[in-house]
């Protein structure tokens, strides 16, 4: 395969580099990847923006959780795409539903409206959405560029069948990026079934901390999630996923 998109989620510059080294020709920067992943930091762009060569998309989350978003979330996400815009980024990865479960069509449309040249995905609220045919006819209104979808399911091996009607029905309006459990085995197994050229991966590794002295009485975050391992992109998945995708 030629024309191809491998994306590479990262939360730090040293990911970010490895993404590169791997192969991939962009990157989805957001901070908290262990959360799914939240606004990043405009400093962390613009380190990033200044050591990589490929495309950067910003994540624009501003908090955990559901996707139904108040007022003031709402004026938040929109500063932070008007934000990421005037300080270079090549896109940015948005997402708003409404308490039914459809796409927040209105909210969207603003998005898509102040992002201007930039590309715009719909992040993997798509994923909790109610009526997911009809969602991807709406991004294709809005003139949203790339849905990021596991299909529905747990991870894309699971949402594969769903993965290849949506492909069909994006047509070439919206690009279908696979996100959920990516890595070069998967993409062998779905690739053929689905149809897809847009994959999207983290190729994380875990890696201990260099502390010492570590308290084992007290959480920082979320119960269960260790203060002292850290997520981090290892280059030599990224170029096994980049090797499949050119074979296939």
């Amino acid at each position: 395969m030629k024309n191809y998109i491998l994306e590479v989620c990262v939360d730090s510059l040293e990911s970010a580099l490895a993404a590169e080294k791997g192969g991939a020709n962009r990157l989805e920067l957001c901070s908290g990847l262990v959360i799914g992943g939240l606004t990043p930091s405009p400093s962390l762009f613009l380190s990033i923006k200044n050591q990589c060569k490929i495309k950067i998309h910003v994540l624009i989350r501003p908090r955990f959780g559901d996707f139904c978003y108040s007022d003031g979330e709402f004026a938040n996400i929109l500063e932070d795409v008007k934000l990421f815009q005037s300080l270079g980024a090549d896109g940015v990865v948005i997402g708003c539903l409404l308490p039914d479960g459809e796409l927040d069509v209105k909210r969207l449309q603003i998005l898509k409206e102040a992002s201007g040249s930039m590309s715009v995905t719909l992040h993997r609220a798509f994923d909790m959405c109610k009526n997911p045919i009809k969602a991807i006819n709406q991004c294709k209104e809005i003139g949203i560029n790339t849905i990021l979808t596991s299909g529905q399911r747990e991870n894309c091996l699971e949402g594969a069948k769903n993965l290849s009607l949506y492909v069909k029905e994006a047509s070439s309006q919206v690009d279908i990026l696979a996100g959920g459990g990516i890595s070069a085995s998967v993409i062998q197994k779905i690739q053929p079934i689905t149809g897809l050229t847009s994959f999207h991966m983290s190729g994380k590794i875990t890696e201990e901390s260099k502390m010492i002295y570590k308290n084992p009485s007290v959480f920082m975050g979320l119960p269960g999630i260790s203060e002292y391992e850290i997520w981090k992109t290892d280059s030599t998945k990224i170029a096994a996923a980049k090797e499949v995708i050119e074979n296939l």
